[in-house]
């Protein structure tokens, strides 16, 4: 455990109309170099947006890393560290004997966390937290660009937020020993939109939810 990669994981979802499009949108931050991912949904709800955010922050991660997890979330935030063990233990039912909602996505976050050494910190939204509000900025992004025939709308640019003070890029390259955890593969694949009045199906597979990862290294 002392031997792994501290990692932090920034995410926010974004939802026009609960239920409607969405967006969501997680940022890596290892030593000097952040990745942000970003994706949307055309029909889905805000808690969605924001369990996909960390589902994916969390996927991306290449090897097991201990991870602190930012989310504005509560419902995020107390469902994978309060809630989840009771609905397991009833097999995924709540105290009133009713499906989970979002089940496929809490399984999904279930087994991300399972690869890591997860802190989950809760940051209260639109309170001039740095990388909060990037986040955010990026979810609403991808929300406005959903039913635009797939037009990519950049977000603003990004700020010197996850550059550590008096540390350059090169010199965490230099710093680090081996390859960094966040250097996620040119494509994921997020939580496809699952019928809000149903069970999902036990599958997880990935599908047609229109994603895009953005990446960058801060300058």
């Amino acid at each position: 455990m002392s031997e792994w990669s501290e990692v932090e994981v920034f995410t926010d979802g974004a939802c026009r109309g609960n239920p409607g499009p969405g967006g969501w949108a997680a940022i890596l931050r290892y030593r000097g170099t952040a990745r942000e991912l970003s994706g949307s949904a055309p029909d889905t709800t805000n808690n969605r947006m924001e369990m996909t955010a960390a589902i994916v922050g969390l996927e991306a991660l290449k090897r097991p890393c201990r991870v602190r997890l930012y989310s504005d979330s509560q419902y995020l935030r107390d469902g994978i560290t309060k809630w989840i063990m009771d609905w397991k233990r009833r097999g995924w039912l709540t105290a009133g004997k009713k499906p989970v909602k979002n089940i496929d996505l809490w399984q999904r976050l279930d087994a991300a966390t399972a690869r890591h050494d997860v802190t989950w910190i809760w940051v209260r939204g639109h309170s001039g937290h740095t990388e909060n509000e990037r986040a955010d900025a990026l979810a609403r992004a991808r929300v406005a660009e959903t039913g635009r025939n797939n037009e990519i709308i950049s977000a603003p640019a990004a700020s010197e937020m996850c550059q550590p003070t008096g540390m350059s890029n090169a010199r965490a390259r230099r710093g680090t020993r081996g390859a960094s955890p966040v250097e996620a593969s040119a494509e994921r694949h997020p939580p496809s939109p699952a019928p809000r009045n149903k069970v999902p199906p036990s599958s997880l597979a990935s599908g047609n939810l229109m994603s895009e990862n953005r990446a960058r290294k801060l300058s």
